[in-house]
């Protein structure tokens, strides 16, 4: 009974989060959901980072990376290209099932006229213009995601040891700095604006939701959220999940074996580029707002920390991890009197949480919630062991 206690404990835990947001009632109900969706937002990264590192064994700082090439790609697509009711004559444009696909040209940070607004001035009051599909937008995120990540394993997967780690330092570094660069079309420093998840509102269960509110994006980014946990969990017990520790172990032996290494391991750094693509996409349309700032070497440690104290050998637990590191070291934030000195916590709280690190890797190096998992599926093994061996003996006595 003991063994099926995690089985039991994550059906409770997935009908808690569905039901949370229409049951808490505290006065600061925004603030709590927005701290669930970015806790989920890292939770995806960490564990599809504990796939990409747990598994198959490549230690790559470029997850924050991809993560921002799939925001940007949405948010071009959502600041440059429309969807028009009639020609504008001015923009590129395609024609699509009686509407257009119009392509703005890229303005920066200036108010310079865009060729929309001068054929919109000639345009008659009734002409449409819808921003391009969401979910397409998404979709081409991932797709720059993962095409970045194939070509990165292309380049540098045959090679070993730390090469992986160093090639994605150098190319986090350079995509944040061609961002912060493009003013044109990045907007650089001052960043490239989104439009919210449901610009016009939705409706759910029966109440309608401005585009401001937490609830709908909150189910969004669970979706998003539990779809990549069950992806991920059934890639770690298939056979791709088998070649993948195959290769942590010894790539010499599995390749002797007949695993295609390379294959594998461009498989699963492109499938992980994508979910992080995917995320940062959805995310950078929570926010409103992407910045060159969030391919930062610190945030990047952030998500490793976090899937190294779950657990980077469980997906599960390294979300996990993520999620309780991440509501965490936001109520680290309150500052508290010790001998009547002021702590401040803003600075603090790190500290705490670069200890938790460092107590993990020397005593627990299979991650804090993966080892309590564990200890709590393998409690009481052995006296079942026991007590099956002794009733073996009585009956062979017999």
């Amino acid at each position: 009974m003991i063994r099926h206690i995690p089985n039991g404990a994550g059906l409770a835990a997935l009908a808690t989060l569905l039901v949370f947001p229409l049951a808490y009632g505290g006065a600061n109900y925004d603030f709590v959901m927005h701290l669930w969706i970015t806790a989920f937002f890292y939770a995806i990264l960490a564990s599809s980072w504990a796939l990409l590192a747990g598994y198959g064994g490549q230690f790559s700082f470029g997850h924050m990376a991809f993560m921002a090439l799939g925001a940007y790609g949405a948010g071009l697509l959502d600041n440059y290209v429309v969807v028009t009711g009639q020609p504008t004559r001015t923009c590129l444009e395609i024609g699509l099932f009686g509407n257009w696909v119009v392509f703005i040209a890229p303005t920066g940070v200036s108010k310079v006229q865009s060729c929309l607004e001068m054929a919109q001035a000639a345009w008659p009051a009734d002409a449409t213009v819808s921003r391009f599909p969401l979910i397409l937008g998404i979709i081409f995120g991932a797709a720059i995601g993962g095409g970045a990540g194939w070509l990165i394993g292309t380049l540098v997967l045959r090679l070993r040891a730390a090469y992986l780690a160093l090639f994605t330092v150098g190319f986090s570094e350079i995509l944040r700095a061609a961002i912060s660069a493009e003013i044109w079309l990045t907007r650089g420093q001052a960043g490239l604006p989104l439009s919210p998840i449901f610009p016009d509102g939705v409706t759910l269960f029966g109440t309608y939701f401005p585009a401001t509110a937490k609830l709908p994006a909150y189910y969004v980014m669970l979706a998003l959220f539990l779809g990549t946990l069950l992806l991920l969990t059934w890639i770690a017990q298939s056979r791709i999940g088998l070649f993948l520790r195959s290769l942590r172990e010894d790539e010499d032996a599995a390749e002797a074996l007949g695993v295609d290494t390379v294959r594998y391991k461009r498989v699963v750094f492109v499938l992980t580029a994508m979910i992080a693509a995917a995320a940062g996409a959805v995310q950078g349309h929570y926010v409103g707002l992407i910045t060159p700032n969030t391919i930062v070497l610190l945030q990047m440690s952030l998500v490793i920390a976090m899937a190294v104290i779950g657990g980077l050998e469980n997906v599960v637990a390294a979300a996990i991890g993520a999620i309780l590191i991440s509501f965490a070291l936001e109520f680290l934030r309150t500052d508290f009197f010790l001998f009547g000195t002021r702590i401040d916590m803003t600075t603090w709280r790190l500290v705490f949480f670069g200890l938790l690190l460092m107590l993990t890797l020397r005593f627990l190096r299979n991650g804090v919630i993966h080892g309590a998992l564990m200890w709590i599926d393998r409690r009481g093994v052995g006296a079942e062991t026991v007590a099956k061996r002794r009733a073996g003996q009585t009956e062979g006595a017999e």
